[in-house]
């Protein structure tokens, strides 16, 4: 088996970081230190990556992005959209699927670290606080607390959730309901329970969690008990996949959209648009999104200041679902 960076941190009992500057000879490391990961290096018969050494003193022009889904659309999209940005300024994308997986996202954190991309782009936050301040690259988060010193870049997330409630106030609705996710991590998304409890706070509604990690089947077991149970007559959902599945499974229990229930989604894909024009969502502005994200990320590699918070605004796409 082919020994990795990682390897040879672990073994000797330093950080990947560390094992690159000594291969690149980059940075001020104790002669001790220096002994300690060659000393690695030769019994695992590590060989540094040809590239990550011509690369000595240059510029990798490299960008890690860390996605916690790239299967879902919106990601995808939003991925595109970055991708596209970056290489028309001249850096080339790692793309990292966390898949919600602490593990991996670690590993993927530790590899671009190592590699020394010049900055990341990340939208997963499985870790704990630390693992994100100890990374040296620049470092732009998407819709996510991942640190302090990290800006973030979101759509207005507490304003789309009032408009989804006041849309479907507005078109009648008497009892509201709000479907979303199981998200701990304390991140921008999150506003969008604010936003709607905040315009829902005199009438009566709910809100209601279904995992994200459940599979197809049993989610929408979930919903179709939440309609039974609920039965609504007008439901926001905090992303457009779950309001799709949420119209199939109204359908299947005999329920007419818009005619019995009324259901706004939340991003506004481009695929969305083209092949679900029915669904009134929220629409994030992801091309926006994108050129926001790099263009601070590419401050920040440049060593000039950046705000915290950059929070672009949101639209009603309407369709036919209310």
């Amino acid at each position: 088996m082919v020994a990795k960076l990682t390897d040879v941190a672990e073994l000797a009992g330093v950080s990947p970081t560390t094992v690159s500057r000594v291969i690149n000879k980059k940075g001020y490391l104790s002669q001790k230190t220096i002994d300690k990961v060659e000393s690695a290096m030769r019994q695992l018969a590590y060989k540094p990556n040809n590239l990550a050494r011509s690369l000595q003193g240059k510029s990798a022009k490299l960008i890690g992005l860390i996605f916690p889904n790239i299967s879902n659309i919106f990601y995808a999209e939003l991925i595109e959209h970055l991708e596209i940005e970056l290489f028309e300024r001249g850096y080339k994308t790692i793309i990292c699927n966390s898949e919600s997986n602490p593990i991996k996202e670690r590993e993927y954190l530790e590899m671009l670290s190592a590699n020394q991309v010049d900055g990341i782009i990340s939208s997963s936050h499985n870790l704990g606080i630390d693992d994100y301040e100890k990374v040296e690259a620049p470092i732009i988060a998407f819709d996510r607390n991942l640190a302090p010193n990290i800006p973030i870049i979101s759509s207005d997330n507490f304003e789309g959730g009032k408009l989804a409630a006041s849309t479907l106030q507005k078109h009648g609705c008497k009892n509201i309901i709000m479907i979303t996710g199981k998200d701990d991590s304390d991140s921008p998304t999150g506003l969008r329970q604010l936003g709607f409890s905040y315009q829902m706070k005199n009438f009566p509604s709910q809100v209601v969690r279904v995992p994200n990690n459940l599979s197809i089947m049993r989610r929408e077991m979930e919903i179709k008990s939440i309609i039974s149970n609920y039965q609504p007559d007008g439901i926001f959902v905090s992303d457009d996949l779950t309001a799709i599945l949420t119209i199939k499974t109204a359908n299947q229990l005999g329920f007419q959209i818009p005619e019995d229930i009324k259901i706004i989604g939340y991003d506004g894909t481009t695929f969305v648009e083209n092949y679900y024009p029915q669904l009134t969502t929220i629409k994030q502005p992801l091309k926006e999104i994108a050129s926001l994200t790099v263009e601070v990320l590419l401050k920040k590699i440049e060593g000039e200041k950046t705000q915290k918070d950059y929070i672009l605004p949101i639209a009603l796409l309407s369709g036919n679902s209310i």
